[in-house]
C-alpha cells in the first residue's frame, strides 16, 4: 500500500499553496516543488515506530501499570548498557535513545532553544491559534484524536500536556540523556505507541488507505513542522525578527527531538526549504477539515470558557474573543470558515497591538547585543513557565501512558 497525492488538484490544496499561508511559505523558502518528488516520502505514511510498539506490548499491555511504569522510569532516568539485567526489548529501546547522533550540534540546538524562549508568550499564541488550530483543518491527521477519545477528555488537559512537552524540550541543554525533558520524550514516544496499538486493536473501521498507519512517521514529521516551520512563520507575522542562526537552530533542535521520538533522522528537515517541501507533499494526502475538525476547533475555543485560570466569566469571554481575533488574523479565511470559527469585530486590533509591542521590545533589547538579547531570553522563559504553571494548577491530574 502506497500513499498517493490524491488532493494535489483539490480546491483546498490549491487555495492554501497558491493564495494563502502556503504561498507565503513557498515565497519565504524561495523554492518550486515538483509533485514527482512525492514518492520519495510516500512510504512514511505507512511506516511507524515499531520499536516503541514492541516496548509497550512487553510492558503496559502485559504487566500491571505500576510495574511497567517503574521499568520505564528506571530506563529513562538511568544509563542502560548491554550488560544490564534488563528486558532485551527495553535494553534495545533505551540504548537506541542514548546513542547521541554524530550530526548533533549542541550549540546550534541551543540557539534554537534560546529563540523559543525569547519569543515568550508570542510563541504560545502561535502554537495555539496558528499551529494547533490550523492543524485541525487537515482532516486525516486528526483521526487518532477522535479514535482514542481524547476529544472527550477536554481541551484544558490536552493543552497542558502539549505546553508541558513544548516548554520541556525547548530549553537550553534540556535534552541531556536521563534529564527531565529526556524522560518526557520517552513518555511521549511510548504514549504514541500505546495509542497506535489501541487504535489498531480496537478500531475496526480505521481507513489505512486514506489515513495511513495511526501516528505514522509522515504525520509526525508534519506535526513537528508545526513546532518549527509554522511556529516561525507565525512569529514573523507578529513582527519577530529571526536570525539565520536562530532559524537553523530551531530546525536542528526539532531534528534531534524527532530523532529521540523514533523518526528516522534522514527524513527530518534541516532548513525551511526542506520543511516547506515536506509539508507541501504531505498535505497532498490530506482532505480539508471535516465535522471532526469542527468539533476539535470548537473544543479549543471553548477551553477559554472552561479553564479556571481566570476567575470571572467576563475575563474568559474576553480571552475567547482575543484568540478568535488571532485565528482570523493568522489563518486563511477559508480555513476559519471551514472550522466555523466565529469572526469578532475589529479582528486586527489585538494582533496589531502585539506587533507594535514586539517591534518596540526589539528596538529596546537589541538582538545584536548579547547582554540585552539574554534579557529577552530570561523574560520570555519566565513568562512561558508561568503560563505552564497556571495550566498545571488548573488541569485534571489523570495522565496515563
Amino acid at each position: 500500500m502506497l500513499a498517493k497525492p490524491q488532493f494535489y488538484n483539490a480546491p483546498h490544496f490549491r487555495s492554501f499553496w497558491e493564495k494563502g499561508n502556503g504561498k507565503e511559505l513557498l515565497d519565504w523558502a524561495n523554492i518550486t516543488i515538483d509533485i514527482q518528488d512525492f514518492d520519495q516520502f510516500a512510504p512514511l505514511y505507512h511506516q511507524y515506530d515499531e520499536l516503541a510498539d514492541d516496548v509497550v506490548k512487553e510492558t503496559y499491555l502485559k504487566m500491571p501499570y505500576k510495574q511497567a511504569s517503574s521499568l520505564i522510569h528506571h530506563g529513562a532516568s538511568n544509563r542502560i548498557s548491554v550488560d544490564d539485567d534488563y528486558p532485551d526489548i527495553l535494553k534495545e529501546f533505551f540504548m537506541q535513545m542514548q546513542q547521541v547522533p554524530v550530526w548533533l550540534n549542541r550549540d546550534l540546538a541551543n540557539a534554537g532553544a534560546r529563540f523559543c524562549m525569547r519569543s515568550g508568550t508570542n510563541a504560545l499564541i502561535i502554537l495555539r491559534d496558528f499551529s494547533l488550530m490550523g492543524g485541525y483543518d487537515y482532516a486525516y491527521l486528526n483521526k487518532p484524536l477522535i479514535f482514542t477519545g481524547i476529544l472527550k477528555k477536554g481541551a484544558v488537559k490536552r493543552l497542558k500536556d502539549t505546553l508541558e512537552f513544548w516548554i520541556g524540550v525547548t530549553r537550553e541543554n534540556a535534552l541531556e540523556i536521563n534529564s527531565e525533558a529526556y524522560q518526557l520524550v520517552v513518555r511521549t514516544r511510548l504514549m504514541h505507541a500505546y495509542a497506535r496499538l489501541k487504535i489498531k486493536s480496537e478500531s475496526t473501521n480505521w481507513d489505512y488507505e486514506k489515513w495511513g498507519e495511526p501516528i505514522n512517521y509522515w504525520d509526525m514529521i508534519a506535526t513537528y513542522t508545526g513546532f518549527s516551520l509554522v511556529l516561525m512563520q507565525g512569529l514573523r507575522k507578529l513582527g519577530l525578527e529571526i536570525s539565520e542562526q536562530e532559524e537553523l537552530g530551531v530546525f536542528h533542535l526539532w531534528k534531534y527531538i524527532g530523532y529521540l521520538l523514533g523518526i528516522p533522522a534522514v527524513y527530518l528537515p534541516e532548513n525551511r526549504q526542506e520543511a516547506v517541501k515536506q509539508l507541501y507533499l504531505w498535505s497532498s494526502v490530506q482532505d480539508q477539515g471535516d465535522e471532526d475538525s469542527v468539533q476539535l476547533a470548537r473544543a479549543l475555543l471553548d477551553e477559554n470558557l472552561e479553564n479556571t485560570i481566570y476567575k470571572y466569566p467576563f475575563q474568559r469571554k474576553m480571552l475567547l474573543k482575543l484568540h478568535q481575533s488571532m485565528n482570523w488574523f493568522l489563518l486563511d479565511e477559508d480555513i476559519n470558515e471551514r472550522l466555523q470559527i466565529p469572526k469578532v469585530g475589529i479582528a486586527t486590533a489585538f494582533p496589531k497591538f502585539i506587533i507594535t509591542a514586539n517591534k518596540i521590545a526589539q528596538r529596546i533589547f537589541s538582538l545584536d547585543d548579547p547582554e540585552k538579547y539574554q534579557k529577552l531570553v530570561i523574560r520570555g522563559d519566565k513568562d512561558q513557565v508561568q503560563v505552564l504553571e497556571d495550566y498545571i494548577k488548573h488541569s485534571p491530574k489523570d495522565f496515563r501512558y
